[in-house]
C-alpha cells in the first residue's frame, strides 16, 4: 500500500513538472527573441516574394515536360520517322527495323542534322542568359533565330499563307510570321515532304509486287498470295542497293542543301 502511494506520487511529481515546462516556453521564447531562421525567412522570401531561382525552376520543369513537342516541331525529327516508316512498310516487314529502331535512327540522325542549329542557339542565347549578359526577352530571340532560320528554309510560303489566312491573321509582307505560325507551317511541310519521298519509295517494289503477281498468274497458282513471293525478292534487291544507306544519304543531302 506504502509502495502504490510511492509510486502515484512520483507519478504526479513528473507530470507537474512537465506542465510547468510547457508553461514556460512562451516566456523563454519571448525573453530569448525570435527564432533566427524564421527571422531570416521572414525577411527574406516573404518579402521579397517568388524568388528567381524559384522562377526558373518553374520554367526548366516546364520545357522539360514539352520537350517531346518542342522537337517534333522545330526539328527534322517527323521528317525521319515518317520516311523510315514508309521505307519499312514499302518493304513489306512490319516488325523489322522495331519501332523504337526506328525512333532511336531518326532521333541520332536528327542531333547530326540540328547539331550546327543547337550550338548557334546555345552559344548566342542560353550560354549569355545563364551568365546574366542578356535578358529573358533577348535570350529567347537569340535562342530561336537559329530554329528560326532553319524551319524558314524548308517551310512552303503557301503553309504559311495558308494557316495565317485559316485564323484570320495575315502576315504583312516583308515581316517575319510568328515563332508559332512558323512552326506549325514547318511541321506540315516536313510531313509533305515525307510523303513525297515515300512515294518515289514505294514505286519500286510496287514493280516487284505487280511482276510477281503477273507471273503467278500466268503459272496458274492464282491462290498464292502475291506479297509472300514477292517479298524475298524486295529484300534482296534493298540489300543488295544498299537501301538504308542510300535512303539516309539522301535525306541528309536534302538538309545540307
Amino acid at each position: 500500500m506504502i509502495r502504490l502511494k510511492c509510486l502515484g506520487a512520483g507519478r504526479f511529481l513528473v507530470l507537474s513538472l512537465t506542465a510547468a515546462l510547457v508553461l514556460a516556453m512562451p516566456a523563454l521564447a519571448q525573453e530569448g527573441g525570435p527564432i533566427p531562421a524564421l527571422e531570416e525567412a521572414l525577411a527574406g522570401e516573404i518579402e521579397t516574394g517568388l524568388s528567381t531561382t524559384v522562377i526558373q525552376l518553374f520554367i526548366l520543369v516546364t520545357v522539360l515536360s514539352l520537350a517531346p513537342g518542342i522537337a517534333m516541331m522545330v526539328t527534322c525529327l517527323p521528317f525521319m520517322v515518317i520516311v523510315f516508316s514508309f521505307m519499312r512498310q514499302a518493304i513489306g516487314v512490319q516488325q523489322a527495323p522495331p519501332n523504337m529502331m526506328i525512333m532511336a535512327l531518326a532521333m541520332f540522325l536528327t542531333f547530326f542534322v540540328m547539331e550546327p542549329v543547337f550550338m548557334t542557339a546555345w552559344g548566342e542565347g542560353i550560354s549569355p542568359y545563364m551568365e546574366g549578359l542578356i535578358t529573358e526577352a533577348e535570350a529567347w530571340s537569340q535562342s530561336t533565330a537559329p530554329f528560326r532560320d532553319f524551319m524558314t528554309a524548308r517551310t512552303d510560303p503557301e503553309a504559311i499563307m495558308s494557316l495565317a489566312d485559316a485564323v484570320n491573321r495575315p502576315v504583312p509582307e516583308g515581316e517575319e510570321p510568328s515563332f508559332t505560325l512558323l512552326a506549325t507551317a514547318f511541321m506540315l511541310s516536313e510531313i509533305k515532304h515525307a510523303f513525297q519521298i515515300g512515294f518515289v519509295i514505294f514505286l519500286p517494289f510496287m514493280v516487284i509486287d505487280l511482276v510477281v503477281a503477273s507471273v503467278l498468274m500466268a503459272v496458274g497458282m492464282m491462290m498464292v498470295p502475291p506479297t509472300v513471293v514477292s517479298l524475298p525478292f524486295k529484300l534482296g534487291f534493298f540489300v543488295l542497293a544498299d537501301g538504308w544507306l542510300k535512303i539516309t544519304e539522301a535525306v541528309l543531302r536534302g538538309y545540307a542543301g
